[in-house]
C-alpha cells in the first residue's frame, strides 16, 4: 500500500510553499488509496514549539487536509513526534557504531569552519576531511580524557549514488566529494539525516514527496537506507515556488503563513485549488477544481520541472470565484466577525439582523477575494458615505441634477421599495431625461454610494430603503440651488 509523509518542523506558521507539499502528498495517497501521515520533526529543541505544532495541525484541517496517523490521532507506527522517538534513534546509532559503520568526531565547530573556509579559499568544495576516520586507539583515548565533545559521523563510500527521481528523472551524486555526514550530534539528538531515514523506514513510508531542496540530502538518506537494510523510497522532488522577482518566495511577494490567510477570509477550497496549480494543472486545463475532480487523473510523473511562480492576483481571482459560488450562510456566518470588529453589528448576535445581512453580502460578494475585504465594501449600508470634490462637483452639473430630480421625484411617489420597484422607476428617470446607461445610473450611484462602482444600484437601493434613499438624494438636490 502507498504510504507517504508530510514532515514539518514545528519552528514557524505553516506557510504556503510547505502547505502545497502537504497537498499534493495528501492527493497522491487520495489517488493511489494509501496512507497519509503527519509527522513532527520537533527534535530542533531550541525553536520548535508546541504552539506552532498546534497552530500547524488547525491549518491544515482548516485547509481540508486529513491524515490517517499522526500525533492527534495516533497509528500503529507511533509515536508520530520525533522528540518522543530519541531512544529509537539512540538505539540505531549505537548498533551502528559496533557495526562500523560510524565513528566519533572530535573536530570542534571552530575548527571544521577554519577548514570549510581554506578549502573555499582553494576552490575545492567545503566537504568534511574525514580525518577522525582513522584515529588510533591511543588519539581517541586522549580526547575523551580532555572531555571533548564529539558527534557521530556516517562513513560515506566512495561511489555514484544512483536513483529515479519521478519527477526529474535519473539522478546521480558522486559521494567522494560529500565526506561523511553527521548522524548524531553532540547534544544527544539524531541530524535530520538520521531521523529521516530511520522514521521513514520503521513507518513504511513507500513514497518521499518533497520539495527540490532536498534533493541534494537524497543520496546521504539512500546510503542510510541500505545501512538499515531497506530498500529506499521512490522519491519525487517538486520543484519550489517563487516570486514574481524568480528569488524564493516570501512575505513581501504578498504571500503569507497558512493562519494569516486564514485571517484575512480567504476560502479555504480556493486555497487549496490554488496551490494544486503551482507546478501542475489537470489534463482538462481547468483552473477552478476540487480535489475530487482531479483525484483520479492525478500523476506525480506530470508535475513540472520548472520553478512556480506565485501570482497574488491569480489567487484573488480564483477565490473570488468560489466566494460567489460559497453557501450564502456561510458567508454570512464568516463575515459577521469582521463587521462586529469594524463596529457595523451587534457583538451581541443575537440583535443582528440576519435577513438584512444576507441581502447585504449578497450584493457584494462579487466584489470581493476573501471576506476581510467585506468590511470596505458594506460600509455604505452602515453608516453615511462620503463624496469628493470631484464627485460633488459632478452631481452639480445640469445633467446630474435632472437626473436626480426626477429620481426624487419619482421616489416621493412610493411607500416602499423594491428590485423591481426600482428598476421601474429608472425606466421612467429614463424617458423624463433621455439619458441611457452609464450616463443615466452613475449619478444615482454616487449620490447613494459615493462611489462609482459597487454592487448591482438596484440590490443597493433595495437594501437602503426608501428613506435613506431619499435622504441620500436630497443632500445632493440642495448643491444646484446654493
Amino acid at each position: 500500500m502507498v504510504r507517504v509523509r508530510f514532515a514539518p518542523s514545528p519552528t514557524g506558521l505553516l506557510h504556503i510553499g510547505n502547505a502545497r507539499m502537504a497537498v499534493f502528498n495528501w492527493l497522491f495517497a487520495k489517488r493511489h488509496q494509501g496512507a497519509f501521515i503527519l509527522r513532527i520533526e520537533d527534535t530542533d529543541v531550541a525553536r520548535s514549539e508546541k504552539k506552532y505544532m498546534i497552530q500547524l495541525i488547525e491549518d491544515l484541517h482548516w485547509l481540508g487536509i486529513t491524515w490517517q496517523e499522526g500525533p492527534d490521532v495516533g497509528g500503529q507506527y507511533g509515536p508520530y513526534l520525533q522528540s518522543e522517538r530519541l531512544h529509537i534513534y539512540n538505539d540505531l546509532c549505537q548498533k551502528f557504531l559496533k557495526e562500523g559503520m560510524t565513528y566519533r568526531c572530535y573536530c570542534t565547530p571552530e575548527e571544521l569552519e577554519e577548514r570549510r573556509r581554506i578549502a573555499k579559499h582553494m576552490g575545492k568544495p567545503p566537504r568534511y576531511d574525514n580525518r577522525c576516520r582513522e584515529l588510533t586507539d591511543k588519539q581517541k583515548r586522549a580526547f575523551e580524557t580532555s572531555g571533548l565533545r564529539y558527534t557521530i559521523r556516517f562513513k560515506v563510500p566512495d561511489e555514484l549514488v544512483v536513483f529515479d527521481d519521478l519527477i526529474r528523472g535519473a539522478c546521480q551524486f558522486d559521494m567522494s566529494l560529500t565526506g561523511d555526514f553527521i548522524i548524531m550530534r553532540s547534544d544527544g539528538t539524531p541530524s535530520f539525516h538520521f531521523a529521516v531515514a530511520i522514521d521513514d523506514t520503521l513507518m513504511n513510508i513507500t513514497h518521499v514527496i518533497r520539495g527540490e531542496d532536498h534533493l541534494s540530502n537524497t543520496p546521504c538518506h539512500i546510503l542510510l537506507f541500505h545501512a538499515l537494510k531497506q530498500k529506499p523510497p521512490q522519491f519525487a522532488h517538486l520543484s519550489l515556488t517563487m516570486g514574481a522577482d524568480r528569488s524564493l518566495l516570501s512575505k513581501r511577494h504578498g504571500a503569507f503563513s497558512i493562519s494569516e490567510y486564514r485571517k484575512l477570509g480567504y476560502l479555504p477550497e480556493g486555497l487549496q485549488n490554488y496551490m494544486m496549480l503551482l507546478g501542475w494543472s489537470p489534463k482538462e486545463k481547468k483552473e477552478k477544481f476540487k480535489v475530487d475532480d482531479v483525484v483520479d487523473t492525478f500523476e506525480i510523473r506530470s508535475m513540472s520541472k520548472a520553478a512556480s511562480v506565485f501570482d497574488q492576483q491569480k489567487l484573488d481571482w480564483l477565490s473570488g470565484q468560489y466566494i460567489r459560488e460559497a453557501d450564502l450562510e456561510r458567508l454570512v456566518i464568516l463575515a459577521i466577525p469582521y463587521l462586529q470588529e469594524a463596529g457595523f453589528v451587534s457583538t451581541d448576535e443575537s440583535k443582528i439582523d440576519l435577513s438584512k445581512l444576507k441581502l447585504i453580502i449578497d450584493a457584494v460578494r462579487g466584489n470581493i477575494s476573501c471576506l476581510s475585504q467585506i468590511v470596505q465594501e458594506v460600509d455604505i449600508f452602515f453608516k453615511d458615505v462620503v463624496i469628493s470634490e470631484n464627485h460633488v462637483e459632478f452631481l452639480s452639473s445640469e445633467t446630474s441634477q435632472s437626473i436626480l430630480s426626477a429620481f426624487y421625484m419619482e421616489l416621493q411617489k412610493l411607500n416602499t421599495l423594491s428590485p423591481e420597484i426600482f428598476k421601474e422607476v429608472l425606466k421612467t428617470v429614463q424617458k423624463e431625461t433621455k439619458v441611457n446607461g452609464k450616463g443615466l445610473y452613475m449619478p444615482i450611484r454616487i449620490a447613494l454610494t459615493g462611489r462609482e462602482h459597487g454592487p448591482e444600484l438596484y440590490s443597493v437601493a433595495n437594501i437602503l430603503g426608501i428613506n435613506t434613499c431619499k435622504t441620500r438624494i436630497e443632500r445632493f438636490l440642495l448643491v444646484k440651488n446654493k
